[in-house]
């Protein structure tokens, strides 16, 4: 992380993800409003976009044979390929989309979360 850069908020993120992908949190939930959802899968596109740098900057620090690198370099791949996608325009199409996103993202938290050498 550079010396100017905000400390990554790790339990924010989770919190998004759990918002689209924790169904047993409330059980009795309706999946979010077209607004909300809307409104989500931009948070986690941001989130998403500020945690990639920090995962590829820790996980190259690793060696080349390392496997916690070879397999956080391979989610990197996964969630830019996730950021590059549309939602598809079935119905249900933008929830799926949000879905997709927040489990890249849960992903890459844990990523985050192995790799930091203050853990």
């Amino acid at each position: 992380m550079e010396a100017n850069a905000l400390p990554v908020d790790l339990a924010t993120m989770r919190e998004a993800v759990d918002r689209l992908l924790d169904p047993d949190a409330v059980p009795e939930a309706l999946p979010p409003a077209a607004e909300e959802l809307e409104t989500l899968t931009l948070q986690i596109r941001g989130h998403l976009e500020l945690l990639l740098p920090e995962v590829e900057q820790l996980a190259v620090r690793l060696g080349k044979d390392s496997i916690p690198r070879y397999c956080a370099l391979a989610c990197l791949g996964e969630a830019r390929g996730k950021l590059r996608a549309q939602p598809s325009p079935v119905p249900g199409g933008d929830l799926a989309y949000a879905r997709r996103l927040a489990r890249a993202l849960n992903a890459l938290c844990d990523h985050f979360d192995a790799l930091r050498p203050d853990c």
